[in-house]
């Protein structure tokens, strides 16, 4: 399981990475810890970023805006770095995570390094080996499949919604494929703020898995810590 940080930046390059893959990015995000810093990059005067302006206030994330005054030159690299310095030596941020497929961002991963903080690295696979290999760690993301149009919306909602816990639980379980429902949840809230258990049929989480027996098993008693519910996928 990722390391847990208490101050995540998190800095977005809207001019290189499509925002088809932002569910995906929230999702890895929320697995090293706690998000204080979401920042987005990008000329909003511009219709290329049509797709993010409906997720922003969704996702709560900050647009900063940068005109692109010169052609060939994406000005928004120079404004994401000199917010990534002053994040560095203003605030207490302890891992920056930088989304971008750009390897102009290779220095920046570099010197935040050397100071000491943990660089997380997102962007799809074509991007250059010199910022994969200046980051912590880099994690690659596909665009996500399409969407049968023919899809009922309530029944869509659901699937997605229990596809998020299959996914969370086998990502948040520890050597012996136990989690935490408390340390799930919390996970889950990161993810999908409006989470909703009445889409699921329930009120209460540990109801949701002891109803599925045939795909979880729910121990509510273990020697430490007998007051804790942990659950577990059945493989």
């Amino acid at each position: 399981m990722p390391e847990k940080f208490k101050n995540i930046a998190v800095l977005i390059d809207a001019e290189n990475i499509s925002h088809s893959f932002l569910d995906d990015i929230s999702e890895n995000i929320a697995l090293y810890g706690i998000v204080s810093v979401r920042r987005i990059y990008g000329d909003w005067t511009s219709e290329k970023m049509k797709g993010w302006k409906v997720l922003l206030l969704e996702y709560a994330i900050q647009p900063i805006q940068q005109f692109s005054n010169t052609v060939g030159k994406n000005s928004t690299d120079s404004a994401l770095i000199i917010d990534a310095m002053d994040l560095l030596y203003l605030q207490h941020v302890d891992c920056f995570c930088i989304v971008s497929s750009d390897s102009d961002f290779t220095r920046l991963a570099s010197r935040i390094r050397e100071q000491g903080k943990y660089v997380i690295g997102i962007g799809e696979k074509k991007t250059p080996t010199s910022f994969v290999n200046a980051c912590n760690e880099f994690l690659h993301i596909e665009p996500p499949k399409k969407e049968s149009k023919n899809d009922k919306k309530p029944q869509e909602q659901r699937n997605k919604t229990e596809i998020l816990l299959d996914k969370a639980v086998d990502q948040l379980a520890d050597a012996s494929g136990w989690v935490m429902l408390s340390q799930l949840m919390q996970y889950i809230r990161q993810v999908k703020p409006d989470f909703d258990l009445r889409e699921l049929g329930v009120r209460k989480p540990v109801d949701y898995f002891a109803n599925r027996k045939e795909k979880y098993r729910v121990q509510k008693e273990r020697e430490d810590a007998p007051s804790t519910v942990f659950i577990s996928r059945i493989r």
